[in-house]
């Protein structure tokens, strides 16, 4: 994780705050429940993040007009900068992960993270 915590340091995100903004790039605006299976993150942490992350200006959170419970959250233009900013130092890191570890390592590193997240098991 060094090398991610070295690229974040000049953001002034954490690493949790990059993988939410990572996801909601990818895949667009979503619940918090989602985004916290995604995320790799407790549903309870998400919520302090994503309010951390609004805060910043880098999400937007609405309201679900039907359930007043169950929040959408989306990246905002300040969000998506960031990621854009950083997505090749990302991703020489990740292929510096898979150069290291040989391909059939690496993806197997990512079988074994995926088997300790939170949301797989629901």
């Amino acid at each position: 994780m060094s090398p991610i915590r070295d690229m974040l340091s000049e953001t002034g995100i954490t690493e949790q705050q990059w993988r939410v903004l990572r996801v909601l790039s990818e895949y667009g605006q979503m619940d918090t429940k989602t985004l916290a299976d995604r995320s790799s993150l407790l549903f309870p942490s998400m919520t302090r993040i994503a309010a951390t992350m609004r805060e910043k200006g880098l999400v937007t959170q609405t309201r679900d007009e039907k359930d007043r419970r169950r929040q959408f959250v989306e990246i905002t233009p300040s969000g998506q900068k960031i990621i854009d900013d950083h997505l090749s130092q990302a991703t020489q890191i990740v292929a510096g992960f898979k150069k290291t570890l040989g391909e059939d390592n690496y993806e197997t590193l990512l079988d074994l993270l995926q088997m300790l997240d939170p949301g797989a098991h629901d």
